[in-house]
């Protein structure tokens, strides 16, 4: 049992910064341990493991939705995979727009007993959100804060006074009380919080309702020989994705996408695409979109637009393919 693995689940609806506090995380691992991270995301092309891809962890991708459909085998078949390798410490970063219980019931479940070690559950919160019905009335919003040990309240530096005393009314208010909890910017959660033990709970899931509408279809996180570019669409949970895959060779006109990507008005886009400039990782969240250079070469392209209405996806891959130079 001494070499169980170290594994932690990090939930949080749309748009928390997951994302970018793991990737702290894989800054701030130690250089002689080894992590490994399973991603899950709403989305079918792929994002989150090209964003994590430079900081040296073995990265599995679930996505779709789908993490644990089908009696969690697609989810048992990554762990499986990364647990092959041995890491040091295992991160899990299910959808945020999935229930951690499903995860946290697989993790603690015979199977996995001898060599999973899971620790307190980890949860972002953008502190805005307690001040606004379209999250607090949202059932899995409130399931992932219920029953995560930890509460990192997010984005402070995006927050108003009002914002946080919301943020900290709630945790007073929690029964039982939180183990931990913490207000951060740009996702910088304390290394030490990954040790705090887990509080023992009831795994039965309040809702058993599978929110990915078309589990089954494939992932695909690579284009034939003969293909330019490839479209993969997604629902549930009331909100719509559509992601595209696109070609290394075809190179974006950044100030043109920087352009188009400002005049979206989806509640969620993230994309890591070949420039004329480079590489870069796209980021837009309440209207907010941030740039990062990327180091990656020969990437295929891909970006993932999530929002609550339907939108117009054709109009909109004209446009992208368009600004990249695909002849339609």
């Amino acid at each position: 049992m001494s070499n169980r693995v170290p594994t932690t689940i990090v939930t949080g609806f749309l748009g928390s910064g997951k994302t970018t506090a793991i990737l702290n995380m894989l800054k701030q691992k130690p250089e002689n341990e080894n992590w490994a991270v399973l991603v899950n995301e709403f989305g079918e092309i792929g994002i989150d493991g090209a964003l994590m891809s430079e900081q040296g962890a073995l990265i599995k991708e679930v996505p779709g939705g789908c993490m644990c459909c089908t009696a969690g085998v697609p989810m048992s078949v990554g762990i499986n995979a990364l647990l092959r390798t041995k890491p040091d410490r295992l991160l899990i970063e299910p959808t945020g727009l999935g229930h951690p219980k499903q995860v946290m019931a697989v993790l603690t479940s015979e199977q996995y007993q001898p060599y999973v070690d899971l620790k307190a559950t980890i949860a972002l919160v953008d502190p805005r959100n307690f001040s606004n019905e379209k999250y607090t009335s949202n059932q899995n919003f409130n399931d992932q804060l219920e029953v995560s040990e930890v509460i990192i309240g997010n984005k402070v530096d995006q927050c108003s006074s009002q914002d946080i005393d919301a943020f900290n009314d709630w945790v007073t208010n929690q029964n039982p009380a939180k183990v931990f909890h913490k207000l951060v910017k740009f996702g910088d959660i304390p290394l030490e919080v990954f040790d705090i033990e887990r509080v023992h709970v009831d795994m039965q899931s309040k809702s058993n309702a599978h929110f990915s509408e078309h589990a089954e279809s494939e992932p695909q996180f690579e284009l034939s020989p003969n293909q330019s570019y490839a479209r993969k669409e997604n629902k549930g949970q009331k909100y719509f994705s559509c992601g595209w895959l696109i070609g290394a060779e075809y190179k974006f006109d950044f100030d043109q996408l920087m352009s188009m990507l400002n005049a979206i008005s989806a509640e969620r886009i993230k994309a890591v695409l070949n420039t004329n400039q480079g590489c870069y990782a796209f980021n837009l969240v309440n209207g907010v979109l941030s740039v990062n250079e990327m180091s990656l070469e020969n990437f295929e392209s891909r970006i993932e637009v999530i929002d609550s209405q339907l939108l117009p996806w054709d109009e909109l891959e004209a446009v992208l393919l368009k600004l990249c130079g695909i002849s339609s």
